[in-house]
C-alpha cells in the first residue's frame, strides 16, 4: 500500500512538471535568427540614421534617448526610436501596409503584454517581422492567413530579453 501511495505520488508530480512545462514555454520552432548587436548608443532625436544596422528591420544600434509607449500603432515609428524599446526587451512586430485589415485585427489583439510594440514598416523585406534584441524573424502571410501561433512564440521566448530590463509595471503603454 505504502509503495502504491508513493508511485502515485511521484506519477501525479511528473504529470503535474509535463502539464506546467507545456503550458509554459513555446512549443513551435523558433524559426529567428540572431543577429550580432552592433552598438546601444543613445543619439539625439535629430540625428541622420546610422549606417551601421545589420538586419531589416534592426535587432540593434544606435538609438534615440526615449522609446515609444507600448501598443499598437497604425503608422509607422522611427527604427531608431522602437530600437530603444528593444534593448528594454520589447518584441517589435511590424507589418507592411499592404497587410489586410482582417490580420491587422488579429494582429492588433496580440499587444496585451507589456512587452509589445506594433508598427506599420513598409522597409520589411516581408509581410510580417518580428524583431527583438539580437533576434528577427520575416515571413509573409501564407495565402491570406497570419501565422499567430510563430507570432505568439516568438513573443514568449523574447519578451524581457534585452539587455536593460524594465519591470512589467513600468512600462508604458500607448
Amino acid at each position: 500500500m505504502n509503495k502504491l501511495y508513493i508511485t502515485l505520488v511521484i506519477i501525479l508530480a511528473l504529470l503535474g512538471i509535463g502539464y506546467w512545462g507545456y503550458t509554459l514555454f513555446p512549443k513551435g520552432q523558433d524559426r529567428s535568427l540572431p543577429y550580432e548587436i552592433v552598438g546601444s548608443n543613445h543619439i539625439s532625436d535629430d540625428s541622420s540614421r546610422p549606417e551601421n544596422y545589420n538586419s531589416n528591420p534592426p535587432t540593434s544600434g544606435a538609438h534615440y534617448s526615449a522609446p515609444a509607449p507600448n501598443g499598437y500603432y497604425e503608422e509607422s515609428l522611427p527604427d531608431e526610436r522602437v530600437i530603444h524599446n528593444l534593448e528594454h526587451g520589447d518584441v517589435w512586430i511590424s507589418y507592411r501596409s499592404s497587410v489586410p485589415q482582417n490580420i491587422l485585427a488579429e494582429i492588433k489583439s496580440l499587444t496585451d503584454g507589456p512587452f509589445v510594440i506594433i508598427t506599420k514598416r513598409d522597409e520589411n523585406p516581408m509581410d510580417v517581422a518580428l524583431a527583438s534584441w539580437g533576434r528577427l524573424d520575416i515571413f509573409n502571410l501564407d495565402n491570406g492567413v497570419l501565422d499567430k501561433k510563430r507570432i505568439e512564440d516568438f513573443i514568449l521566448r523574447y519578451e524581457n530579453k534585452g539587455p536593460e530590463k524594465i519591470p512589467a509595471s513600468m512600462k508604458t503603454r500607448k
